[in-house]
């Protein structure tokens, strides 16, 4: 079989000042990703909004729940589609100068950590990262590089292609980016002033209640729909 795997990241600069980071992909069978694509533009087109409009976990308001919320439920209604997350806590915690290493070889590991539960050597898979800046071609490079040997893929056929796109103008990347912005904010301490928002929340408690999972802890390694590592510095993942 061969799928494609989308993924993104949020929160994943060492010094933010945000507590939490999380590195996540969404994935499929090729052969469904053209039905999936025009799923959500015809929910995008179903609530008003231009099928060319991005999608994004910031981008939620009240205005437009519905249309949030019609994204969220088609996601776990269709059984092609899969979702796995890292979370990590709290970078406060991380210490590279003790395991000699920097903060961008800690981000690979944990990037093939994410993946590494997707991947079957019996399959086959082009995986796509989100556009982030003018290095994002090296890092897809690297990263193809990483997960590769760590598989022992040397000859690279397990992952058939790893390359850099933009999530404006592929509609399964933007779900990514729903979802993983979910975790973060759920994962995320803010400050005591801080004003949630109640339609952001809202559709955190729909994830919750369609997956059955709390978000902030480590789920069943074969879960499909909301697999979630919490990882933990000190090696005591939840």
């Amino acid at each position: 079989m061969l799928y494609n795997v989308y993924c993104d990241e949020t929160c994943h600069l060492e010094h933010d000042g945000i507590n939490v980071m999380v590195l996540g992909a969404v994935w499929c069978p090729q052969s469904k990703l053209k039905d999936i694509n025009q799923r959500i533009r015809q929910i995008k087109e179903r609530n008003g909004v231009s099928p060319t409009m991005e999608l994004k976990w910031t981008k939620i308001s009240p205005a437009k729940i519905d249309m949030y919320r019609d994204i969220v439920n088609y996601y776990f209604d269709d059984d092609d589609l899969h979702f796995r997350a890292v979370i990590i806590p709290d970078k406060s915690k991380l210490d590279h100068q003790h395991f000699n290493q920097t903060h961008d070889d800690w981000y690979y590991k944990m990037y093939f950590d994410m993946l590494k539960v997707i991947f079957n050597p019996t399959d086959r898979y082009e995986v796509y990262i989100d556009i982030k800046d003018s290095n994002s071609y090296r890092k897809a490079q690297k990263l193809k590089e990483v997960c590769s040997n760590s598989m022992y893929d040397f000859s690279q056929s397990i992952i058939q292609r790893l390359q850099p796109i933009r999530s404006d103008e592929v509609q399964i990347m933007q779900l990514v980016d729903i979802l993983i912005g979910a975790v973060g904010y759920e994962n995320r301490v803010f400050p005591e002033d801080f004003k949630k928002s109640p339609a952001k929340q809202e559709i955190i408690d729909l994830i919750k209640g369609r997956s059955g999972y709390t978000m902030t802890k480590t789920t069943l390694l074969r879960e499909e729909k909301l697999n979630l590592l919490s990882w933990d510095a000190r090696g005591n993942n939840e």
